[in-house]
């Protein structure tokens, strides 16, 4: 009885349960290893610089671009004929395999454009030649993987209006 109370008052204060607070803790925790290995291997100033231009192309160009990107996808949807499914909408198939496409064309647009430079071998040991077929691939399977989920979803959702 004295163990309920004290975790209904800690959710109370909290907002949240005790395990999502260790969570919170463990991440940070992981997290400032990782900032901990990044600086001891390069000038803590050189990194903050590199950080603080992350948040500004962010900012100034990523942001812009997939919200304008996002609404015109939107006002594509709306316009086109056919039934509507109010309880499973379409635009967040769309949206997770275009940010994780998108995510990953950002990460390796160096090695998918061929304009890596020649020291990328040496130290890798992988060759240029295939990024570009390899992104391709991960985009179409994640397209129709979102589109196969949408499908079934859609399927579910008609079978179960009509019960």
């Amino acid at each position: 009885m004295r163990r309920a109370w004290i975790l209904g008052r800690f959710r109370h204060r909290y907002g949240a349960s005790p395990l999502h607070l260790a969570g919170h803790l463990v991440v940070l925790a992981i997290a400032a290893f990782a900032i901990d290995r990044i600086a001891s291997g390069a000038s803590l100033a050189k990194l903050i610089v590199l950080y603080v231009g992350f948040v500004i192309a962010h900012d100034l160009i990523f942001l812009p671009a997939y919200s304008g990107l996002d609404r015109v996808t939107r006002a594509t949807l709306a316009r086109l004929p056919g039934p509507r499914s109010a309880r499973v909408p379409v635009i967040n198939h769309i949206r997770a395999p275009a940010l994780i496409s998108g995510l990953l064309l950002i990460i390796y647009a160096p090695l998918i454009s061929g304009k890596a430079d020649a020291g990328y071998f040496q130290a890798s040991g992988h060759h240029l030649e295939g990024y570009l077929r390899n992104w391709l691939m991960i985009s179409v399977v994640l397209f129709l993987g979102s589109g196969l989920i949408y499908a079934v979803r859609v399927r579910r959702a008609a079978v179960g209006a009509r019960m």
